[in-house]
């Protein structure tokens, strides 16, 4: 029997965590393979690849479940006799409407270790394999038993031996330490387990080295990794002792948990850039929060995020269409949360995952939501669908303008003079109707920007320098002159000359400003004075910002 474990990833760079462990504790049975795909790939060729085994068996998530069961229906097309086994967290609950299609043998609820292994050990007899739904006679049938693995079993195992070691350098490795989640958020498919449980720690270290020195970017899939401080700890060092040269190590944290010895530990030890932490605030509405059994305290949040933001980059999360939270509740934590000035903010919207509360209840709240898959709110007692699409412009335009770093200065400044949610949507709004944040250049993006800025803020002549400045240091070669009246070409040589800049070798944009830039970097406060900036383009790396005359 030939059995292929496969998935469609959303990128090429990510690898699948599921099918690599599912075959490395298998791989003593005869006829087992493995091969990833990703959902850009066209269909038929996938199909073709698949059709030639007896049974393939798919890893399923909500980014790729659509393109999954097309790819089903044509290796059944092509080659009827192949059986289709589907598992992973998408068919693991409301699996009905899934085992209906004709395409579809075989779907394995919940954790796969156990089953998966059973179903090979007994298959095609397959009755007595655990949370296995199966078909027989036309009747649907589901042997549902409570299967725990045991984390023991990881012992030597490692998911990544198989991979060309070439491969991994240049893609997303992904690790898990542990099983479960303490919270019940009534959102996430995490909260259904309760039942924490942690991997041997010595096969712990012994992957993850083994993707420090053959990987680069590691992600740890655990749902508060900072659950356990001596853990934390430990494994932070561990990563110091042997990480490589551009190794970036990602974390999911609760935040107002983050005990003061990790904090200390991480001011103290961890270089700078080295970790990534990814921290869920979602709302700062506590009703909201209580509604899905979340608590959190953002005081203490923010404080935390303070303490360590000069170590570890941020990665902040926002939920839009939780239950009881309103437009102007949304707008308010859009804006506690931008000013902590994270690199990437996500504003994400409301997803109801197959098994979640959230969709169990979801009539409760008068929610309407896709019905195919990511499920996403599309309006609810609390967000018409026209607010819903406000927020989707701001979310378009905080993605073009902050979390690609743009107009970073830009938008901190608007952040002390206006409400940057009103000014991203502002500008989000102009850019839909003069341009297309699916199709455009990067002269577009400050274009749209500024002319949003010259109609709505004419006096403002500080928000039209930034957006101009911010313009320039995105290029390492100067580029051409836009927006912001600059020095003409002789002051500007005057002043160059002036200040003995070396203009044989660099390239200078000088720009009249009426603030001081150095407060305003340090500090994001603004202190009015005439001032004169010398952008230097070298070239070969990012412009630098001279601020040498005090008054023009």
């Amino acid at each position: 029997m030939r059995i292929l474990l496969t998935t469609l990833n959303a990128k090429y760079i990510h690898l699948n965590l599921a099918i690599r462990l599912l075959y490395e504790l298998n791989k003593q049975q005869e006829g087992l393979a493995w091969k990833e795909f990703t959902i850009r790939q066209k269909a038929d060729g996938i199909a073709e690849a698949c059709a030639e085994y007896d049974v393939v068996a798919f890893s399923c998530y909500i980014w790729n479940i659509t393109q999954t069961l097309k790819v089903a229906e044509k290796i059944k097309a092509i080659n009827p006799s192949v059986k289709i086994l589907l598992g992973g967290p998408e068919v693991s609950y409301e699996w009905e409407e899934v085992i209906a299609h004709d395409f579809v043998d075989y779907i394995i609820c919940g954790e796969g270790e156990i089953p998966f292994h059973e179903f090979l050990t007994h298959y095609p007899d397959v009755h007595a394999v655990p949370n296995l739904v199966y078909k027989e006679n036309g009747e649907v049938h589901f042997y549902e038993r409570s299967v725990m693995y045991d984390m023991s079993n990881f012992i030597d195992v490692n998911p990544y031996i198989n991979d060309p070691v070439e491969d991994l350098y240049n893609k997303v490795s992904y690790i898990e330490t542990s099983r479960g989640c303490p919270y019940k958020c009534g959102f996430c498919l995490a909260s259904l387990d309760n039942n924490v449980r942690y991997l041997p720690m010595a096969d712990i270290k012994r992957n993850l080295l083994y993707l420090m020195q053959h990987g680069r970017v590691i992600k740890f899939l655990d749902r508060t990794f900072n659950m356990k401080k001596d853990f934390t700890i430990d494994i932070f060092q561990f990563i110091l002792d042997h990480h490589k040269p551009g190794n970036i190590f990602q974390f999911e944290i609760t935040a107002d948990i983050l005990h003061p010895d990790i904090i200390k530990f991480i001011n103290e030890k961890v270089p700078q850039g080295l970790f990534r932490f990814e921290i869920g605030i979602q709302t700062v509405n506590q009703k909201a929060n209580l509604e899905v059994n979340r608590k959190q305290n953002f005081e203490k949040t923010k404080s935390i995020i303070a303490q360590v933001r000069d170590k570890v980059e941020l990665h902040l999360d926002l939920i839009v269409g939780l239950p009881l939270d309103y437009f102007a509740d949304i707008k308010y934590s859009f804006e506690e949360v931008f000013k902590l000035f994270a690199p990437e903010l996500q504003l994400g919207f409301l997803k109801f995952l197959k098994g979640t509360p959230v969709r169990q209840t979801s009539k409760e709240h008068g929610y309407v939501y896709d019905p195919v898959a990511p499920y996403q709110i599309i309006e609810s007692n609390y967000l018409s669908k026209e607010e819903l699409n406000k927020i989707l412009v701001v979310e378009e335009a905080l993605e073009v303008y902050w979390n690609r770093n743009r107009t970073r200065h830009t938008l901190r400044y608007v952040t002390s003079q206006y409400s940057v949610f009103d000014f991203l949507l502002g500008v989000g709004e102009y850019f839909e109707q003069h341009c297309d944040f699916h199709k455009h250049d990067l002269k577009d993006v400050y274009a749209m920007m500024y002319e949003y800025a010259v109609l709505h803020y004419p006096d403002d002549h500080i928000l039209l320098q930034l957006i101009t400045i911010d313009y320039y240091l995105q290029h390492k070669i100067k580029p051409v002159r836009l927006f912001y009246e600059e020095l003409s070409q002789k002051q500007a040589n005057e002043f160059i000359e002036q200040h003995k800049l070396n203009h044989h070798k660099n390239r200078y944009v000088v720009l009249p400003v009426h603030f001081n830039w150095s407060a305003f970097e340090k500090a994001n406060t603004i202190v009015p004075e005439s001032n004169l900036l010398a952008i230097e383009f070298s070239g070969k790396t990012i412009p630098r910002v001279l601020e040498l005359e005090t008054a023009v």
